[in-house]
């Protein structure tokens, strides 16, 4: 299994930004997928996840602004970020079963 992680970059506070996370080697569709994230010096924490139906669920810090979809045929999930705040700067990182990705950096800054 191997996960790839994707869209990371410098956006300003209020800007947006949308990750992917692209899976192979795995049966997909039945899985639920994970966003990690982890600012410099802290731990990881979760983000968000959604299940193999399209179930999302989200983090209190990110509810309304974070968006997660996926498209089971191209075994990617996309976590869709607006509203960005500095607080939001961090290594982002998907998790299917027990494999992680390496991870995308998210900087807010102006």
């Amino acid at each position: 299994v191997q996960l790839v992680e994707s869209g990371g970059g410098l956006v300003q506070p209020g800007g947006s930004l949308r990750l992917s996370c692209a899976a192979s080697g795995t049966i997909f569709d039945i899985y639920t997928v994970f966003w990690y994230r982890q600012p410099q010096g802290k731990e990881r924490e979760v983000v968000a996840s959604i299940q193999g139906n399209g179930y999302a669920w989200y983090a209190d810090s990110v509810k309304g602004r974070f968006t997660l979809s996926r498209d089971n045929a191209k075994k990617s999930v996309y976590l869709q970020m607006d509203s960005l705040k500095p607080d939001d700067t961090a290594v982002y990182y998907c998790k299917l079963i027990n494999t992680w990705g390496k991870g995308t950096l998210v900087t807010v800054s102006s």
